[in-house]
């Protein structure tokens, strides 16, 4: 399928004319990279435009078995909005509500991640902050380096992080979650991983090989059964016990229907490797 990296329609341009997402598959892995190091990555309309197009990209790719979520450059993941260009300021004829939708997209974004199908990693080199903060949290494993930095800090500007709440409380004990939005305190990788939303610590010269490692285990694994078993884990994050089992019974019932199953136990009884078909 074409790069949409080299496409200015599919992710939105910069004002120096680069793209401000960039997209590439690799080996049944797509990396998805916040293209704005000089702005630490923050998040503008276009980048959250651009995240949005190139996650539902990765979705409709059958060769793409992995999402790894980046930020460019050595200092950031993503250092949250980009609040020179999210007030509404800079584009005054919008109109408020026209913002208020605009503001909609990263919740669009967190709902494309846990609805893609195929698992995701974000690779954490530096601050993820605010947005960043829930971005990162939006993805199924967080990989980090131990320069990162990770916070909610929108109260010391008079604001609140309401969008990030939910892959938040998702993400470690919900009054952890709120202790970190009421102070807007920083915590490091280590603390992170303590408070269990990070999960591998590693030094940063090592981080793209720890990222690509766990890419490719997670690229190894039955795209039927990632897929199946992963919906089914979202699917009961909210729901009532009872009402859980029940989906999860239907859930074992239909994967041991499918053709990665049987292939899965006969390469098991046959002491071979499973040659997945992802059905």
């Amino acid at each position: 399928m074409p790069d949409p990296s080299r496409d200015p329609a599919a992710d939105g341009e910069g004002v120096s004319g680069t793209p401000t997402v960039l997209y590439r598959v690799d080996d049944g892995v797509a990396r998805i990279t916040i293209n704005r190091p000089e702005r630490r990555n923050a998040m503008s309309w276009e980048v959250m435009r651009g995240l949005h197009r190139t996650i539902a990209a990765a979705a409709g790719d059958r060769d793409v078995k992995v999402v790894v979520l980046a930020g460019a450059g050595d200092e950031a993941f993503c250092a949250g909005a980009d609040l020179g260009k999210m007030t509404g300021a800079d584009e005054p004829d919008s109109g408020m509500l026209a913002v208020h939708e605009e503001r909609g997209v990263l919740a669009e974004v967190f709902d494309a991640l846990w609805r893609l199908g195929k698992p995701t990693v974000a690779r954490v080199q530096g601050f993820a902050l605010a947005g960043g903060f829930g971005l990162a949290l939006a993805c199924d494993l967080v990989v980090a380096s131990e320069r990162a930095r990770f916070g909610a800090p929108e109260i010391d500007v008079g604001l609140w992080p309401y969008m990030i709440t939910v892959p938040l409380m998702r993400s470690m004990p919900p009054k952890q979650a709120l202790e970190l939005m009421l102070t807007g305190r920083r915590v490091d990788a280590a603390e992170g991983q303590r408070l269990g939303f990070v999960t591998r610590v590693v030094p940063a010269d090592e981080l793209d090989a720890a990222v690509s490692d766990l890419a490719r285990t997670l690229a190894a694994k039955s795209p039927a059964a990632m897929k199946l078993g992963r919906d089914a884990f979202y699917a009961v994050w909210d729901m009532a016990a009872p009402q859980a089992l029940a989906h999860l019974h239907a859930m074992l019932s239909l994967t041991a229907q499918t053709e990665d199953a049987a292939e899965g136990i006969a390469a098991f009884l046959e002491k071979r490797p499973p040659q997945w078909q992802g059905r």
